[in-house]
């Protein structure tokens, strides 16, 4: 390695743009979602910019200006792009990416802008998963813009899960919600009596319809379930005072109050009568889970795009910050480089961006997922429904066949190419229900890891991000809007569920034998990587994964010192560090595989050629970084967690063979550093040349 450092490699000379973009993140295909990214980056850059640079962030109160920012929603394309063509939007298949890549290009400049749009979006989700095709099509079809001539309002809901309890949005089966029969005549519809309390909903000031968590407070209504609130329905609709937040102010959030009589068939997804009792066909935790296992992508992309958002203002502060000193003259180091002269700032600025890369990387791979996993679900959904397989104990005997043909495919795939039996790899990948697992493995995995790394970690490196900026960094007017984000960031790292609503998700879902298969496969792959490209770190990553699979195979089988079971139960001071160290794997890795794919599909684009090669240079050299950090981090974890809980006595004594084996293990991963702070002084000499434009493309 130190040898090919002192080669003169190509740098990157510019800043990576959409071509760059488009390949790694996988839409070079989809001139649909070219022509969302660009209408939407529009407005961000337009509207948007214009708001917060004058001071709109600064009232809790919904204003005519925030109002006008939904307009140019509207107009621009951004609030019918989650709705189906049948409904009256314009973009068929799943919108994981879709949404995600919106919610990117918002965040870019503010995360409160993202939040009312993607907000509509989620109180449709319910009735999208689960509602009856009635409900979706009043709903889905009420929230798209009317058309030229068309003589309606446009509607927007608002989702009402969070409550003023202790404990809820952590516990989705804690409801103070109430629903019950208010009248029931014979032969008609029953209509039901709603009582709900909100805590911090989002587009509360102006929804027109809510979908509401509650719980039955009726013998005639068997369980909970999600409803469909509107503002014209009898009783008290209260919107509530606004939240007084200091963070997301372009959104509008309120703490509103419901007591209202709806009909039975507002019940999302429907219901059955029997013996006189309201069965609701989807409980509140059944539609919750359908929306959370996606919607947590896309939260998890709006911290990543602050990251990203801060290198180009941060890169002008650097290189400007002495000039109009009398010893800065043009073409002087100080007047061009400015800071940059010096290793530490440009080291710094190297780990906000591979975070901000890593963490694009690990969200963008989970959207990917869920739109391929959607697809199969729905597949899924139709056999089961064909063969009357209902319930979670029928499905999960239906798969046994297929989950052991699953694990079979992931072995047969793990042989060398020249190796596979072709025949059988082909009649396990036309098997629906085989595929289905294999990605559910995993979405079940990205999702939560995903959401977890890249508002959790993203909120510490954008504090470092703001840091870089000295005194600037924390003014109103600092470029970038960088405080502003970093304070939106707080939030983003509780939306959804904070982070131990994350943690316990992955600890289940990350055991699962499926995906722990693929998992082996991928250290296999780093392994030849390492070989080819040695730069990119993926020795050092395949070291982690290693020593992260045997601290996780020793706290299944192991107890501590006193008899307790290490892993399992309640013991979250240890399943919850261990799902930390899998999403560092999985963000590195995930980086390294998209800096493959620039660097074969890059040749593709004729207006790539000219800088290609340093390009994909200084994306090596990020994965490098990254591997190295979080391999890094998963080493001191799985030591901590390792030798944590065995006797003290036993400190520096003879050590036991399996915690030899562990010793010797981390002694190799941490010799496969070697090399890799070469590939942090690479990129940081390419961050000190690279060209960027002379001004921001938005206000400040």
């Amino acid at each position: 390695m130190s040898t090919a450092n002192a080669e003169k490699r190509a740098l990157m000379s510019t800043l990576p743009g959409d071509d760059v973009r488009q390949i790694m993140w996988r839409f070079t295909d989809r001139y649909d979602l070219q022509m969302v990214v660009q209408s939407t980056r529009s407005v961000a850059r337009g509207v948007v910019a214009r708001m917060v640079a004058d001071k709109q962030r600064h009232t809790h109160e919904w204003t005519p200006e925030k109002a006008a920012m939904l307009k140019a929603f509207d107009e621009a394309g951004i609030t019918a792009a989650f709705i189906e063509p049948e409904q009256g939007g314009y973009i068929s298949g799943p919108k994981n990416l879709v949404l995600a890549m919106i919610a990117f290009e918002l965040c870019w400049v503010d995360a409160g802008a993202a939040t009312a749009s993607l907000a509509n979006n989620l109180a449709l989700e319910p009735i999208h998963e689960k509602g009856t095709p009635e409900q979706i099509q009043k709903y889905m079809g009420g929230c798209v813009p009317p058309k030229p001539g068309e003589n309606r309002k446009i509607i927007r809901g608002s989702f009402a899960l969070t409550e003023p309890l202790p404990y809820v949005g952590v516990d989705a089966g804690m409801l103070s919600g109430r629903i019950r029969i208010a009248e029931w005549k014979e032969g008609k519809e029953p209509v039901l009596q709603v009582e709900k309390r909100g805590r911090f909903i989002t587009n509360m000031g102006y929804a027109n319809f809510v979908t509401a968590s509650v719980d039955s407070d009726d013998p005639r209504i068997k369980s909970s379930c999600m409803v469909i609130l509107e503002e014209n329905d009898p009783g008290l609709y209260d919107r509530g005072a606004p939240t007084l937040k200091l963070v997301h102010q372009l959104s509008s959030t309120h703490d509103p109050i419901f007591n209202l009589k709806v009909p039975a068939s507002r019940i999302i997804g429907g219901y059955t009568v029997k013996d006189g009792v309201i069965i609701p066909n989807f409980s509140n935790s059944e539609v919750i889970e359908a929306v959370f296992r996606r919607t947590r992508v896309t939260v998890g992309i709006m911290t990543t795009a602050k990251l990203l958002s801060a290198i180009e203002p941060v890169i002008r502060y650097q290189r400007t910050r002495f000039r109009g000193g009398e010893s800065a003259t043009p073409g002087t180091p100080r007047y061009d480089l400015g800071i940059q002269q010096k290793e530490d700032p440009c080291h710094r600025l190297v780990d906000v961006w591979a975070t901000g890369e890593a963490g694009a990387s690990l969200g963008f791979e989970g959207a990917r997922l869920f739109d391929a996993f959607d697809v199969m679900e729905h597949e899924k959904d139709k056999i089961f429904n064909e063969q009357g397989i209902k319930g979670a104990r029928a499905q999960m005997k239906a798969f046994m066949g297929p989950r052991k043909k699953a694990l079979e495919y992931i072995e047969l795939m793990a042989k060398p190419e020249a190796k596979r039996d072709v025949k059988r790899i082909a009649e396990l990948e036309s098997d629906l229900l085989v595929q289905y697992l294999i990605k559910e493995s995993l979405a079940d995995v990205y999702c939560p890891a995903g959401k977890l790394w890249n508002t959790g970690y993203g909120a510490t490196m954008m504090r470092e991000a703001v840091s870089l900026m000295g005194g600037y960094g924390i003014t109103e007017d600092c470029p970038g809007f960088l405080t502003q984000k970093w304070s939106d960031a707080q939030l983003e790292a509780t939306y959804e569920g904070p982070e131990c609503v994350q943690r316990r998700q992955l600890s289940l879902t990350m055991v699962n034998e499926i995906f722990l298969a693929q998992f082996k496969n991928w250290i296999k792959d780093l392994r030849e990587l390492a070989k080819r490209k040695p730069e990119m770190g993926a020795c050092a990553l395949a070291g982690a994964m290693e020593l992260w699979l045997w601290s996780l195979e020793y706290l299944q089988t192991h107890k501590d010192v006193n008899g307790k079971t290490l892993y399992g139960g309640q013991r979250q001071g240890v399943m919850f560090p261990m799902t930390d160290a899998l999403a560092w794997l999985l963000g590195a890795r995930q980086l390294i595989l998209d800096t493959l794919e620039l660097e074969k599909k890059g040749p593709e684009n004729p207006t790539l050629a000219e800088g290609l090669a340093g390009m994909v240079n200084f994306y090596s050299d990020l994965s490098g970084v990254q591997s190295a950090r979080a391999a890094g981090e998963v080493g001191k974890i799985c030591a901590d967690l390792i030798y944590g809980y065995q006797a003290s006595s036993d400190c520096c004594s003879t050590v036991s063979p399996e915690l030899k084996a562990f010793a010797e293990l981390r002694a190799k991963t941490d010799a496969c550093f070697s090399g890799l702070r070469f590939s942090k002084d690479r990129a940081a000499e390419a961050v000190a040349q690279v060209m960027i434009p002379e001004a921001l493309d938005y206000p400040l």
